[in-house]
């Protein structure tokens, strides 16, 4: 019984001994250690994950409605920002006092960030051509509310000394104007049977800048314009020549989104054709050529007018 006591004490005192080896170890290591190499050893020890960084805050107009509670305001980049912000941002304002809810208006850098949000029902309020109003309203329940009070047509010009006649002999060559989806654009553009054949479409932004690059700076032996733009130019008629024009079709329009209730759009229209509102539309009248002002739009006004989307990206069903 003895000896085999002794052995079980013997044992545990081996056992004891084994355990201290990493800690005497440690102990002794650390010892000769300066106070900043300690300090980095224990760091070593601590396990830790570092917490994800969060993401900024988008500025994307989907981003902007659903965080800070607003309806987004919109239109293509047909002018710089400065201008668009001048011609709609106060039209924002005064709807935002009209229904108690708060509009922004918000401009897109270019037509690739424009058709994205607004193919995506980014956009709660939208002044633009017959052609995305129509599509809009079969693909994303808006409904239009106002627009321009004139026929919407386009016309082809070249210079007045220039030989060209018709259409088809722009085969192969430059036409200043804005790039597809431009509504006129894709109508000139839909002449031609052949792509192979079709004109060289040069972006050119705004009325003004088409009709220079042809009659004055002979940058493109033709340009595509708004009829109601032609109009605005004094010396058309002795630098220009009408070779085509377009079918009319109803003009620009504001349209609605679903986020935006029958009531808020029904007193958002009823502002906007009230003379009160006059002032505050004024530069957008006057800015696509037309007298008129504005009227009150329908839905069936733009039945059908997507059509000339059919082939442009993004709009296929």
């Amino acid at each position: 019984m003895k000896i085999k006591s002794a052995l079980v004490v013997f044992l545990g005192l081996i056992i004891v001994s084994i355990a201290r080896l990493p800690a005497a170890a440690e102990s002794s290591g650390t010892q000769n250690l300066t106070p900043m190499q300690v300090s980095a050893t224990a760091m070593k020890k601590v396990s830790f994950t570092p917490t994800a960084p969060a993401f900024a805050k988008s500025n994307l107009p989907a981003n902007i409605a659903e965080e800070q509670q607003t309806l987004v305001f919109a239109a293509p980049p047909y002018e710089t920002e400065a201008e668009a912000v001048r011609t709609y941002q106060p039209i924002a304002q005064y709807l935002s006092r009209v229904i108690g809810k708060k509009i922004v208006f918000q401009h897109p850098k270019d037509w690739l960030t424009y058709q994205t949000e607004m193919q995506r029902g980014s956009y709660d309020l939208v002044f633009d051509g017959p052609h995305f109003n129509s599509w809009r309203i079969s693909n994303l329940q808006h409904s239009t509310l106002v627009k321009l009070d004139d026929d919407h047509a386009f016309v082809v010009v070249v210079r007045k000394d220039d030989r060209i006649a018709n259409l088809k002999q722009l085969a192969g060559q430059k036409i200043c104007g804005m790039t597809p989806p431009d509504l006129g654009t894709l109508a000139v553009l839909g002449q031609f049977d052949n792509p192979v054949r079709q004109p060289l479409i040069v972006n050119t932004l705004g009325a003004a800048k088409v009709y220079e690059s042809v009659a004055i700076e002979k940058q493109c032996a033709a340009g595509i314009l708004p009829v109601a733009s032609l109009k605005k130019f004094r010396d058309s008629k002795n630098l220009v020549r009408v070779i085509h024009k377009t079918r009319s079709m109803p003009n620009q329009a504001l349209s609605a989104g679903p986020r935006i209730s029958r009531e808020d759009q029904a007193r958002i229209a009823a502002t906007l054709m009230s003379p009160e509102a006059s002032k505050i539309v004024s530069r957008l009248v006057a800015a696509y050529g037309t007298d008129k002002g504005l009227a009150y739009a329908s839905k069936e006004d733009y039945a059908g007018l997507d059509v000339y989307l059919k082939d442009a990206w993004g709009y296929g069903h």
